[in-house]
Order: C-alpha cells, then sequence, then structure tokens
C-alpha cells in the first residue's frame, strides 16, 4: 500500500513539480494524521503523518515512492452565514468559537459544517444560514498557525468539532475566554476553573 508520510514544504512554484496523484478528503479527514483512503485513481493509500498536521486542499504531499500527490478539499455540506452588519458577524462567530465549532472566515461571511443545532442558534442572534455545497478550509486557529496554500506549516494545533472526543483531555484556564460548560468526550461536559 502507498504510504503518505509528508506534506511537502517548499513553495509549490519553486521548482517544476509534477503531481502524479490527488487524494480528496472532507476537512475531518484532513485533520487526521493516520487514515487509509483511496486516491482519485482508486488505488490505497495509508496517511501517516506528524501529529498535528492538517492538510488543505492545494497542499502536496510526498508518498513513499517518491510520487508527489495533490490533497483537494472535498465539497461538503455547509452553512453559509450572512449578517446585518460587521458587529452582529463578529457576534455571530464569537459563539461559534465559543463552541470550538471550525469556522471558515471569508470577506462577509462565515461557513460552519451543516448543523441544525447552529443554524437556529444563528438564525437566533439575527444571522441568515444558508445551505451550501462547497469545499470547507476553516481557521487553524490561534495556535495553529496561518492558513497556507504554499506548503507553509499549519501548525500544532489540531481543530476539533463541538462534541468530538478528544485524543487529550485539556483545560481552558489559560485561554482568556469564558465558557463554563460545553460537550467534549462523549457527550460529557467538563467543568472549568475560572
Amino acid at each position: 500500500m502507498l504510504e503518505i508520510k509528508a506534506k511537502l514544504k517548499t513553495r509549490r512554484d519553486a521548482y517544476a513539480l509534477q503531481v502524479k496523484g490527488r487524494l480528496e478528503l472532507p476537512f475531518d479527514k484532513r485533520q487526521k494524521s493516520r487514515l487509509r483512503a483511496q486516491l482519485a485513481s482508486g488505488e490505497a493509500v495509508a496517511l501517516n503523518l506528524p501529529r498535528g498536521e492538517i492538510l488543505r486542499g492545494g497542499d502536496l504531499v510526498v508518498a513513499s515512492d517518491g510520487r508527489i500527490i495533490e490533497i483537494a478539499a472535498a465539497v461538503e455540506r455547509l452553512l453559509h452565514v450572512v449578517c446585518a452588519d460587521p458587529t452582529a458577524l463578529a457576534r455571530a462567530a464569537y459563539h461559534l468559537g465559543n463552541r470550538h465549532v471550525p469556522v471558515q472566515v471569508g470577506e462577509g461571511f462565515l461557513r460552519i459544517a451543516a448543523d441544525h443545532v447552529l443554524e437556529a442558534m444563528l438564525q437566533g442572534l439575527g444571522a441568515t444560514a444558508t445551505p451550501l455545497e462547497a469545499p470547507f478550509e476553516p481557521e487553524a486557529g490561534a495556535y495553529g498557525g496561518h492558513h497556507h496554500h504554499e506548503g507553509g506549516d499549519a501548525g500544532g494545533a489540531r481543530i476539533h468539532a463541538y462534541g468530538e472526543a478528544q485524543d487529550n483531555p485539556h483545560d481552558h484556564a489559560h485561554c482568556g475566554h469564558d465558557h463554563h460548560h460545553h460537550d467534549h468526550a462523549k457527550g460529557k461536559p467538563h467543568a472549568h476553573e475560572h
């Protein structure tokens, strides 16, 4: 089986690179360091990346046989969120961030994975949330570095979705934000010291 162990760190245009494969994955799979998948050709691959590595659409990875494979962001069911003014959009972003929801930030809009509970919350805040199918490229987070498409490192942080089981328990006392109870591992709440 073809194995992928490294993301190409050089800028895509630095050399005359020949891409010889394509791996299309939704965002939840692009943030996993270990996974089995198939290239667009149908060939099986095993992803074995350093922990915390987030793949973005357009990233290039190197396979065990030396081939360069391009990562493609799969089309997903999303909510496209707009508001009447920047303050309302910032408020919507704050409430989503307070729930650890991966958020794609664009000029005058936010995008999140489709979720009827979050859609109702956003509408209650006065936002318009329109269903959309598109690739999903959320922010890497405050500790995850910057969003790069030119082979830059996404950093060590792993984006996690609300309610998703966590590899490592953590506390947020050092983060400076206020959220007292939210679901984490298998729906079990944990309290924060403030």
